[in-house]
């Protein structure tokens, strides 16, 4: 009877201890929940940039960063903090950039201090992370605060780059996507930096998709010229607002979807998570 009583304790301890784990997650050793697991496997996508990148605030313009998340599987979450009208400096210390333009030619700054979108990426990017840069249009001003030469522009990109691998994230860079500007019936480049974003690229090892070519190539594929300069009429007005820069929400998911084939292409590793 004695052997019995024992059998039958061992039998209804055993589902107990097996259980445990489970029954106290606060405890060392114990397993991760399925919930837990999930957001720590998320990978953060941050975007820097202007208005060709940038959420919207009226129904046009619409950045490309803005259809950009929906092309990603729920494991992929895209940050977009690119800003209408900010060049790379602008961006990065806006409040610290001033009116005057110093001897160097540079727009003259009263400090280095992040600004808050900066600091976001700043305290929030983490290792598996990426950042996407795209600058080159407002840099291109005479004037300043927006005002950017060429060699302040590599240097601030490859900070940028060298910035995120230093957290563990992974850099993307991309040229200027092109506006719509034709030469008769062909599409042509219009944008800068273009030397400047390569040469970032190739310092700091990050890869570079050259998003101005990818657009003049693709405003030639779907032959958006010749046109008369009535941006608000056919194919060329759904792409673009009443400018021939900024992106209506078709036109901007058309180029969201280039910057995903050129991670296919590319072979960058994000692509893996695309749709």
């Amino acid at each position: 009877m004695r052997m019995l009583r024992h059998l039958i304790v061992t039998a209804l301890a055993v589902p107990l201890m097996l259980a445990a784990p489970d029954a106290a997650p606060g405890l060392p050793g114990c397993g991760i929940r399925p919930a837990a697991a999930a957001a720590a496997a998320t990978t953060t996508v941050w975007l820097a940039g202007d208005s060709t990148v940038a959420n919207p605030s009226a129904t046009c313009p619409v950045g490309w960063g803005a259809r950009f998340g929906a092309l990603f599987t729920s494991d992929v979450v895209v940050n977009n903090l690119a800003l209408g009208g900010r060049s790379i400096q602008t961006w990065l210390y806006e409040g610290n950039v001033t009116s005057t333009i110093g001897s160097d030619g540079e727009c003259a700054l009263t400090s280095t201090t992040a600004s808050a979108r900066w600091q976001r990426v700043l305290d929030g990017m983490k290792a598996g992370d990426y950042l996407f840069i795209q600058f080159g249009i407002n840099d291109g001003s005479a004037t300043c605060p927006r005002h950017v030469g060429t060699a302040r522009y590599q240097r601030l990109m490859t900070m940028m780059a060298q910035t995120a691998k230093a957290r563990g994230a992974h850099p993307v860079l991309l040229t200027a996507v092109a506006a719509i500007t034709c030469s008769g019936g062909t599409a042509v480049r219009n944008r800068g930096y273009v030397n400047q974003t390569l040469t970032a690229g190739a310092a700091t090892g990050s890869p570079v998709i050259d998003l101005q070519t990818l657009s003049v190539n693709h405003y030639n594929a779907v032959r958006l010229c010749p046109h008369n300069g009535d941006y608000t009429a056919g194919l060329v007005g759904q792409y673009f607002c009443n400018d021939h820069t900024h992106f209506e929400a078709y036109g901007a998911q058309r180029i969201a979807g280039l910057v995903a084939g050129a991670l296919r292409s590319q072979n960058i590793p994000l692509a893996g998570s695309l749709l």
